[in-house]
């Protein structure tokens, strides 16, 4: 462990922090990955094979990348 990071988390706790965990983040939730989301995809994809990321993604109005990782990683 390097002396930088001994010294950071020195510093979080004489701060008061109590635990080494990430803390929540500001920002929007990820929620485009919702099951309703992957149900959609999955119902598209079931009436036609042939259709393309690119579609689906523009038919449900979301992110490409968010339409690739439903078809590759839960589907």
């Amino acid at each position: 462990m390097s002396r930088s990071r001994v010294y950071q988390w020195c510093t979080w706790f004489g701060e008061g922090r109590t635990s080494l965990g990430d803390e929540p983040k500001s920002g929007r939730p990820k929620t485009s990955t919702k099951e309703e989301n992957t149900t959609r995809v999955d119902e598209l994809i079931r009436c036609d094979r042939r259709m393309k990321i690119r579609e689906i993604a523009l038919k449900l109005e979301i992110p490409k990348s968010t339409v690739h990782e439903i078809v590759h990683d839960t589907l």
